[in-house]
């Protein structure tokens, strides 16, 4: 067996069989550099200011809810202001099967995907019966209404207190390692739904939910079941966005529906999308770094004016960067990774 690598292709030879995989350095050398970079900070800060890491941790698990709602977008042709009824579902059902099962967070963590599939298979007739501003309202109704109804029953979730004493994701004795530990396991995991998310969006799947972007009769009427495409786009994201809900849980060894199911929240998930560069899955993992560390910088800086102040900053950029900081980048190399997006009104 021969192993040969060429500068535009990789060359496998086994007997008489010859394999061949065309490459060019421009696709995976920058990825390679910027996935180097993104491992290489949380390292760099363990050791030089370790008190940052949680804001890198922030960063990952934003852009890790912004990608898949990307895909939830892009696949449904609505754009979803509800995804942290999720986070909420996945995060409460972990929290409560660790705190009463005594479960560890393996295996709370098939609890919430399973949680996520049934949610996200239950809610995703939205897609299909409402559209416009009917599913905007009741997207963003379930949330709050889950709000409400932690409150209600605060025997089982605490209400604004939340649920303590849940099993730590991981724990080496030392708080700054499991940081770092963590801060890790939030990098691979971010990663690891930006290359299934880029995999979809690049495979003949895509194609056809770019035509249900453009008009679902033509794509109809072009063979392709609208519904099951939309099914299935909004129940799987749902569980990945889910999976958040149990790594918060774990993480942060409580969790309380106070923090992540109301608006502010939402904005937050939103800003990322769009600051990033309007669901590019790439420019969420921009956006999700530029919004944890503006709420970092202006914290120290301007303290309790923040939360006056960090709105303000966005609204300007949203403004003057239409097409967000991503966009920057893709006008000097512009490629196009992913279907047209049009979200329905």
């Amino acid at each position: 067996m021969e192993f040969e690598v060429k500068r535009e292709k990789l060359v496998l030879r086994a007997g008489k069989q010859k394999f061949e995989w065309h490459i060019e350095p421009r696709y995976w050398r920058n990825p390679l550099i910027y996935v180097g970079l993104l491992f290489l900070l949380p390292i760099v800060t363990y050791f030089l200011y370790p008190q940052m890491l949680p804001t890198i941790i922030d960063a990952n698990l934003l852009a890790a809810i912004a990608i898949p709602l990307g895909w939830m977008t892009l696949g449904t042709g609505r754009m979803n202001f509800g995804p942290q009824f999720f986070i909420g579902a996945g995060g409460y059902a972990a929290a409560l099967c660790s705190i009463h099962l005594g479960w560890p967070p393996a295996v709370t963590l098939l609890v919430a995907i399973v949680t996520g599939i049934i949610f996200g298979l239950l809610m995703s007739p939205l897609a299909i019966l409402s559209g416009g501003l009917y599913y905007t309202l009741l997207t963003l109704l379930f949330p709050l209404v889950f709000l409400e109804v932690t409150f209600i029953y605060t025997d089982i979730f605490k209400g604004d207190t939340g649920l303590f004493g849940v099993a730590p994701m991981i724990n080496v004795g030392s708080f700054t390692l499991n940081q770092l530990m963590i801060c890790l396991l939030s990098l691979l995991m971010m990663l690891l739904y930006m290359f299934i998310v880029d995999k979809i969006t690049r495979s003949k799947f895509s194609a056809s939910l770019a035509a249900i972007n453009d008009d679902e009769e033509v794509a109809a009427a072009m063979g392709v079941n609208v519904n099951k495409m939309k099914i299935i786009s909004f129940a799987i994201p749902a569980t990945m966005i889910a999976v958040i809900g149990w790594f918060y849980a774990h993480y942060y060894s409580t969790f309380s529906g106070i923090t992540y199911l109301p608006l502010t929240f939402m904005l937050k998930v939103l800003m990322v999308s769009m600051i990033g560069g309007r669901v590019q899955i790439y420019g969420n993992v921009v956006g999700g770094y530029f919004i944890a560390f503006l709420e970092l910088l202006l914290g120290m800086v301007v303290g309790d004016y923040a939360q006056v102040v960090f709105p303000i900053i966005l609204l300007v950029l949203l403004l003057s960067l239409p097409e967000g900081l991503f966009g920057l980048y893709r006008k000097r190399r512009y490629r196009e990774y992913l279907p047209t997006l049009h979200v329905r009104r």
